[in-house]
């Protein structure tokens, strides 16, 4: 998790708002970002990824300042739908160990995931757009994307996260 937050906040930028306390993330050296980051304890790290997200996307897609709080709300719900979804997938296996039957199975199940994945986005995308417009829909979907692969780029090989087996979704 550290890892991960980390290397958001060196791609992102730090200048998003999001400060925990009175901390000025782009007056701070990356050493002294680091020192901070690696007090904090676990959920304030969740918290401050989860205010970084949001400040970065809410700026990202100029959302109205009216529409903020319920776009947030329905943005986060998405994502722990999202999450929970993911969670029904376990990638932690090795393929080469599997029997077909057992190969074929999980197959078939990381299809299914990736549909209810689609699926779930698809519902999300309709119920956003009663509250911002399709575009700024489109450009969210395209926004996860690019963090996604940011994200891939800066993890070290061979350090997948439980989830890296499920079909990606594309917008």
């Amino acid at each position: 998790m550290k890892k991960i937050l980390f290397a958001f906040l060196i791609i992102y930028g730090f200048g998003l708002n999001a400060q925990r306390t009175d901390y000025d993330w782009k007056k701070m050296d990356p050493k002294q970002r680091k020192e901070v980051i690696n007090n904090l304890s676990p959920e304030e790290r969740k918290d401050l990824l989860k205010k970084f997200r949001n400040n970065m996307i809410m700026e990202s897609l100029n959302v109205d300042p009216g529409d903020k709080a319920e776009f947030t709300q329905l943005y986060n719900e998405y994502l722990e739908s999202q999450k929970q979804i993911k969670s029904q997938f376990n990638s932690s296996f090795d393929p080469e160990t599997l029997t077909d039957d057992e190969a074929k199975a999980k197959l078939q199940q990381s299809f299914e995931v990736g549909q209810k994945l689609l699926d779930n986005r698809k519902k999300y995308a309709e119920k956003m757009q009663q509250v911002i417009p399709c575009q700024k829909v489109l450009k969210l979907f395209q926004s996860e994307k690019m963090m996604k692969d940011k994200m891939d780029e800066r993890r070290p090989h061979g350090n997948h996260d439980n989830n890296t087996s499920v079909p990606k979704q594309n917008p």
